[in-house]
């Protein structure tokens, strides 16, 4: 196959989900409760894990999984559930539905009939599917700041570059030098960077999201 520069997705371009959504699946009694975030950080993961713990603190299973950053770091949990029976079938429709910075939790509360692993492993990938299914999927970038600082004299000029590449100024101090950061998709950095340091007096920094 040929591949021309136009078929091949940007490494700092990924799919995620909008906003939290839900979903439902019932099978023999058992309830089978899904929430999937779109997520940022290993420590929000903990504090939706968390939340979600004190508020169905009656239900037997808490199993999740999550996929985050750009290297794909990913994580399943059981939660006392036969092995691979739920975080990975989770998993999966993560991967199914090529999502990244997402965190799917499905919440079990137990019908009194045992499903078997198969029947289990059934129950979280539809439980996962119906939360992606209701969810608006999206894509965003992979983002890093550059943090620059100038003398006063060369603020135009740096102000040009970041309205040549479309960067958003997320600080900015006024003094001598002038302190200003950006916001720009990684993808971006070096091009800036190479043209900030053509400028006399520009020192930056690039910090990755």
């Amino acid at each position: 196959m040929k591949v021309t520069e136009s078929s091949i997705e940007p490494a700092d371009l990924y799919r995620t989900i909008e906003a939290p959504s839900e979903g439902l699946f019932k099978d023999r009694g058992s309830r089978f409760i899904s929430k999937a975030f779109p997520v940022q950080s290993t420590d929000q993961i903990k504090t939706i894990l968390d939340s979600l713990r004190k508020e169905y603190h009656d239900a037997r299973h808490h199993c999740y999984a999550y996929r985050i950053g750009q290297s794909g770091d990913f994580r399943t949990n059981d939660d006392g559930e036969p092995t691979n029976s739920a975080g990975k079938p989770i998993y999966g429709q993560i991967l199914s539905n090529d999502l990244s910075n997402v965190l799917i939790v499905v919440i079990r509360y137990f019908g009194g009939t045992l499903l078997g692993v198969g029947g289990l492993i059934n129950a979280y990938r539809t439980a996962a599917q119906e939360a992606i299914k209701n969810a608006t999927i999206i894509e965003r970038t992979y983002d890093s700041k550059i943090r620059i600082s100038c003398p006063y004299p060369m603020v135009n000029d740096v102000m040009k570059i970041i309205r040549d590449e479309q960067a958003a100024i997320t600080d900015q101090y006024y003094s001598d030098p002038v302190r200003i950061t950006i916001q720009i998709r990684q993808g971006g950095v070096d091009r800036v960077i190479s043209r900030l340091n053509k400028l006399k007096g520009v020192f930056n920094e690039a910090v990755n999201l």
